[in-house]
C-alpha cells in the first residue's frame, strides 16, 4: 500500500476521504501476517489520526482495530443507505461461464449420487475442468445426480473409465493422512488432478500410492472428516481464490510493460 501522501497532502483531503483513508489503512493491517510490515501500516495510521486531531490510543489489538475499520467507515458515510438496507439478491443463471481451467477431477469410488450431484454443481460453479469418474461412481444418467446437481449436469464434461494413471499430472488427494500438507499452506499448480475419495473410506490405496500430493483440511473439531461434498466445495474455493491471484498478478505485470 502506498504511504505517498504528506500531511500537507491529507489535510487538504474532504472529512470523509481521510475517514476513508484510514479505513483503507486498517484493512491492509487487519490482514498482514507480516509483523513488520504490520507494525509499519500501524504506525502510519497513527500519524493520520494526529493529522486529524484524535487522540485515541491505538494498541494495534484485532478488536480494535475492527471497530475502528468500522467507526472510519460510519464517519465516511460509507454504509447502506436506509432504502438500500436490504441488498439486492442476485438470482438467475449466468448465459455463459468462464473459460474452464485445466483441472481434472477424479470421484474415487464415491458411492453416493447426492454427493456426486453436489461436486457437479460446485466444479460448474467455478467452473474448475472435467471429472472423471471411477467405475463404481453414479455417473451423470442416474436421476438422483441429476437432480441434486440442479442441472449442472448438462454443463460439466464428465467421463468415465478413464484410468487416474492416465490424468494430469501431478495428482493431489484429497485426504487427512500425517503426511498431509494443510490446504491454507499448498499451491496448487496451473494443471493437475484432484482426487477426492470416498464417504467412508477415503481415497483407495492405489490412488494414495499413486498420489504426488496430498492434501487435508485443517479442522478444529471432534470429527475427523467432513462430508466429501462440502470437504470437496471448501477445496474448490480456494483453489478459485489462488487461480484469481495469479490473473490478478498477470494483469499487473502487462500493465508494467
Amino acid at each position: 500500500m502506498p504511504f505517498d501522501f504528506t500531511k500537507r497532502k491529507f489535510s487538504a483531503l474532504p472529512i470523509g476521504q481521510k475517514h476513508k483513508k484510514c479505513a483503507e489503512f486498517l484493512s491492509f493491517i487487519f490482514n498482514q501476517s507480516d509483523e513488520k510490515e504490520r507494525k509499519a501500516i500501524l504506525d502510519a495510521y497513527k500519524d493520520l489520526l494526529l493529522w486529524m486531531n484524535d487522540d485515541t490510543i491505538i494498541n494495534g489489538s484485532i478488536k480494535q482495530i475492527a471497530d475502528r475499520y468500522h467507526w472510519h467507515l460510519q464517519q465516511a458515510n460509507i454504509c447502506k443507505k436506509e432504502h438500500h438496507f436490504l441488498p439486492q439478491v442476485r438470482t438467475g443463471d449466468r448465459l455463459v461461464a468462464e473459460e474452464l481451467w485445466p483441472i481434472d477431477i477424479y470421484l474415487d469410488h464415491i458411492r453416493s449420487a447426492h454427493n456426486v450431484g453436489s461436486i457437479l454443481r460446485t466444479v460448474e460453479a467455478f467452473s474448475l475442468g472435467t471429472i472423471y469418474f471411477s467405475e463404481q461412481t453414479p455417473y451423470i444418467d442416474h436421476k438422483q445426480v441429476q437432480d441434486t446437481s440442479m442441472g449442472a449436469f448438462e454443463w460439466v464434461l464428465c467421463k468415465r473409465g478413464t484410468a487416474l494413471k492416465e490424468l494430469a499430472k501431478p495428482i493431489i488427494a484429497l485426504e487427512t493422512t500425517q503426511e498431509a500438507i494443510p490446504l491454507h499452506k499448498f499451491i496448487f499448480p496451473e494443471a493437475f488432478t484432484l482426487v477426492v475419495g470416498n464417504e467412508e473410506y477415503g481415497c483407495s490405496e492405489e490412488s494414495l500410492k499413486m498420489a504426488d500430493y496430498i492434501v487435508e483440511i485443517p479442522l478444529r473439531g471432534r470429527k475427523n472428516s467432513l462430508n466429501v461434498a462440502n470437504a470437496f466445495s471448501i477445496v474448490a474455493g480456494e483453489i478459485c481464490r489462488q487461480k484469481n491471484l495469479t490473473i490478478v498478478e498477470e494483469i499487473n505485470e502487462k500493465k508494467d510493460y
